[in-house]
C-alpha cells in the first residue's frame, strides 16, 4: 500500500499538504469509549493517518448496540469491543499502530493511560469517567476533545487548551461545575443514530485541527447541536475553575456512578461473597443483559429491558442474584422483585462483571 496514494486527497489540501499529513502520522490520541461515539471515532482518527491510537473500553458488544455501533456486525456480539475494534482499524488503516486496553478507566489508571498521548479524547457515556478523565487532563497538561449525547441534542468541545498567556482553555467543570445524578445514559434514554454520528464525526473533526493547526477548534465554546431542529448554538466558556480546586476534587472524589452510591447495601453481594457461595445449591443467578461475557454459569438470562417478575417462578428457600456489567440493570431488577415479592432474599452483584 502505498501512503502518498492512501492519503492523496487529503494531502491535496494546500491548508493540510504533506506537512500537515506527517503531523498526523507524528500524532498519538487516546480514545477513551469504543461505542457509538468511540467507535467512529477511531476509525476516521486512523483512516486519517493519525499515527498512535490506543483503545479503552470494558465492554462487549450487544444486539442493542449494532442500530449505531456500525463497525461491529451480528457475529461480533459478545465480544469485547476494544479488541474487534483494534482487528478492524489494523485491517482498514495499514498506517497506524493501534493498541487497546480491554478495562476500565480509573484513578489509578488514568494518568498512566493519558501519559502516552498528545491529545485524549472522550467519548464514553459515564459522567464519572467524564469528569475523571477531565480532572486528570487539567492536572496533567493534556488536551481533551469532549463529547456527549443526550437523546436528540449533542454536545461537542475541546478542553484544557494552552493559551498564549501560558494559562488553559476552559475544562469540563467550567461548563458543567457538579456532576448531575439524574441525567440518564443511552440505554436508558434512547438515541437515534444519526446524532451519534454526527457528534462523533465533530470530535474527529477537533483532533484533526488540533494536530495540523489549521481552523478553529471549540476552544473556551460549547456547540450543543439538535438533530430534529437542525440547531445548533455555541455556548462560550470562562476559565474559571483553577488546576489547585481540581486536585482537591481529584484527591477526594471516588468517580463511581452517582447510581451506585444510592445503592441499598443489603440488596447487594460483592465478588468475594457470590465466589465464595457460586457453587452453592441455594444460589440461583439471573443475568439482566444478554451476551455478557462471563466467568461464571447463570441460570437464566432475563434482559432489563424484558424483564417480567411475575414471569419468574420463585422459589423462596434461594438467593437470587442478579448481575449486570456495571451493577445498574442488576440492582433495578433486584429492586423489582424484591418490591413483588418482600420475603425472598435477592441481592445485586456490586459493580457488576467489570468488578467481578
Amino acid at each position: 500500500m502505498d501512503k502518498n496514494q492512501f492519503f492523496k486527497r487529503q494531502t491535496t489540501l494546500s491548508e493540510l499538504g504533506k506537512v500537515g499529513q506527517q503531523k498526523l502520522q507524528d500524532a498519538a490520541v487516546l480514545v477513551v469509549g469504543c461505542g457509538g461515539l468511540g467507535s467512529p471515532i477511531a476509525v476516521y482518527l486512523a483512516a486519517s493517518g493519525i499515527g498512535k491510537i490506543h483503545l479503552v473500553d470494558f465492554d462487549t458488544v450487544d444486539p442493542t448496540n449494532l442500530h449505531r455501533q456500525v463497525f461491529y456486525d451480528v457475529d461480533d456480539v459478545g465480544k469485547l469491543k476494544a479488541e474487534v475494534l483494534s482487528v478492524f482499524i489494523q485491517k482498514r488503516a495499514p498506517f497506524t499502530a493501534v493498541t487497546f486496553t480491554n478495562e476500565k478507566v480509573t484513578k489509578e489508571t488514568v494518568f498512566e493511560l493519558i501519559g502516552q498521548v498528545d491529545i485524549v479524547v472522550d467519548a464514553t457515556d459515564s459522567l464519572p469517567t467524564k469528569y475523571l478523565l477531565n480532572d486528570a487532563c487539567v492536572l496533567k497538561n493534556k488536551p481533551l476533545v469532549y463529547g456527549s449525547l443526550y437523546k436528540f441534542d449533542g454536545y461537542v468541545a475541546t478542553f484544557n487548551m494552552p493559551q498564549k498567556d501560558g494559562s488553559y482553555s476552559a475544562n469540563l467543570r467550567d461548563a458543567f461545575p457538579e456532576m448531575a445524578t439524574d441525567i440518564p445514559n443511552c440505554e436508558a434514554a434512547g438515541t437515534l443514530n444519526g446524532i451519534v454520528g454526527m457528534i462523533a464525526t465533530q470530535q474527529v473533526n477537533e483532533v484533526l485541527k488540533l494536530v495540523t493547526g489549521i481552523g478553529s477548534p471549540l476552544i473556551n465554546r460549547l456547540l450543543i447541536y439538535n438533530s430534529l431542529e437542525n440547531t445548533q448554538l455555541k455556548m462560550r466558556l470562562l476559565p474559571s475553575v483553577l488546576k489547585t480546586e481540581i486536585l482537591k476534587l481529584f484527591n477526594s472524589q471516588s468517580y463511581s456512578d452517582p447510581l451506585c452510591a444510592t445503592q441499598r447495601v443489603d440488596l447487594q453481594i460483592s465478588p468475594t461473597a457470590l465466589r465464595e457461595r457460586l457453587h452453592s445449591k441455594d444460589i440461583e443467578i439471573i443475568a439482566v443483559k444478554s451476551h455478557l461475557e462471563l466467568p461464571f454459569k447463570v441460570h437464566q438470562t432475563i434482559p432489563i429491558t424484558d424483564f417480567d417478575v411475575q414471569k419468574i417462578n420463585i422459589d423462596f428457600s434461594k438467593t437470587y442474584v442478579m448481575v449486570c456489567q456495571r451493577g445498574l440493570n442488576s440492582y433495578q431488577a433486584t429492586k423489582m422483585i424484591k418490591k413483588r415479592y418482600p420475603a425472598v432474599t435477592v441481592l445485586s452483584l456490586t459493580g457488576g462483571i467489570s468488578n467481578y
